[in-house]
């Protein structure tokens, strides 16, 4: 099976992902989106999947409501 075949169109995405805590079942910290040099803060893993979601809809172009990973 080709990995690319599957990949809905997303280019690759490497992130650094520093868990500081573990609080209430979940992870806090931060994630730092490589290509980018970018970093965000998170509150859970659910929000760690949604940023790095976001970042990657970035890379593809689709701007659709993207809510963190800003310039700055």
């Amino acid at each position: 099976m080709n990995p690319k075949s599957h990949n809905n169109g997303y280019s690759n995405g490497t992130f650094v992902v520093k868990i500081e805590h573990c609080c209430n079942e979940t992870w806090q910290g931060e994630v730092v989106w490589a290509e980018e040099n970018r970093k965000e803060k998170f509150r859970s893993a659910l929000e760690l999947i949604k940023l790095m979601d976001e970042a990657m809809k970035m890379s593809k172009g689709q701007q659709e409501e993207i809510q963190h990973f800003h310039i700055g």
